[in-house]
């Protein structure tokens, strides 16, 4: 048995949860692939996978060893890729979790240019706003907005996006039209809330004008922890939002949400890329990254302060 190719089968059977499918995308026989998992099986001592008529589910001890096995045969690749006369394409596996507003609104009508661009990378890519534990899930990369808590974690300053306070046009005609961010606190206004999955916290809203500041928590019927229903319950009239610019300029645009507050500030909301650290960086870890940013750069860029006269550029 050649154990390489036996977890390059194993790993792919987890992933399709089928010998079938899995001897088809590898290009080899059901008895093939069947027969490599049993090898494997009773080499390791350890029963991997549990087979029905239906379908092949992993077992506590196989997902123990499927994502150790991502790990190496993801290592095995990039040792190919770096050998200097090797061919140099960034290809292979990357799993990505990012906010789901950014993986719809953003990233994911953009791919295809991506994919032209690197056709032999794979992505599989996770849409949600929960906390991801990179290095226990072995993930690649995450995108998250926010200070970054985890200082284990190398991370990339990729964006700031600027923050914007929205409501529908519905609601202001019931509610009435704040004038200042402190009415938001009043009992004929209503937010809609935004839970940290970390704290299970609704996010206060932080506005400064000059030297004036101020900080609103506001009453909410509704509160919400995924970007893209939270989105959708502001444009319904539940209440008074804010969120990221981007996430609200075609609903602007098309007259569904009207801003807020113009004359006041919302420190912009940093978004990093983080991932574990290691001393080599893949080279398809790294133009994804490299993509990303540039694609970020035309929506939310960096936000730097100006150079003092004679500081270095």
């Amino acid at each position: 048995m050649d154990r390489f190719d036996a977890m390059t089968v194993f790993a792919r059977v987890v992933e399709t949860g089928s010998f079938t499918r899995a001897a088809l995308t590898l290009h080899m026989s059901k008895t093939s692939v069947t027969q490599l998992v049993q090898q494997l099986e009773a080499q390791l001592r350890v029963k991997l996978l549990n087979r029905t008529t239906r379908k092949v589910n992993v077992t506590a001890d196989g997902a123990v060893y499927y994502e150790r096995v991502l790990a190496i045969l993801a290592d095995v690749l990039d040792a190919e890729t770096s050998l200097p006369s090797a061919d140099t394409r960034p290809r292979g596996r990357l799993r990505i979790d990012v906010p789901s507003p950014l993986a719809s609104m953003v990233l994911v009508p953009a791919l295809p240019r991506f994919h032209a661009q690197y056709p032999d990378i794979q992505l599989d890519l996770g849409a949600s706003d929960r906390p991801v534990d990179v290095i226990g899930e072995n993930v690649d990369c995450v995108l998250r907005g926010g200070l970054l808590t985890d200082q284990s974690l190398a991370a990339r300053h990729i964006a700031d996006l600027t923050l914007g306070v929205y409501a529908s046009p519905a609601y202001l005609a019931q509610a009435g039209t704040p004038a200042h961010p402190r009415e938001l606190d009043e009992d004929r206004h209503r937010i809609v809330g935004f839970r940290w999955a970390s704290t299970g916290r609704n996010v206060p809203l932080a506005l400064a004008r000059g030297e004036e500041e101020v900080t609103v928590q506001g009453r909410y019927t509704l509160s919400l922890d995924e970007g893209n229903a939270y989105l959708a319950a502001g444009v319904a009239g539940m209440g008074v939002l804010w969120l990221p610019d981007y996430m609200a300029q075609q609903h602007a645009a098309r007259g569904e949400l009207v801003r807020l507050f113009d004359d006041w500030r919302i420190a912009p909301m940093p978004l990093y890329a983080a991932y574990a650290p290691r001393r080599h960086v893949s080279p398809r870890l790294r133009v994804f990254i490299d993509w990303v940013a540039a694609l970020m750069d035309e929506i939310a860029p960096v936000q730097r302060p100006p150079l003092r006269r004679g500081a270095p550029s």
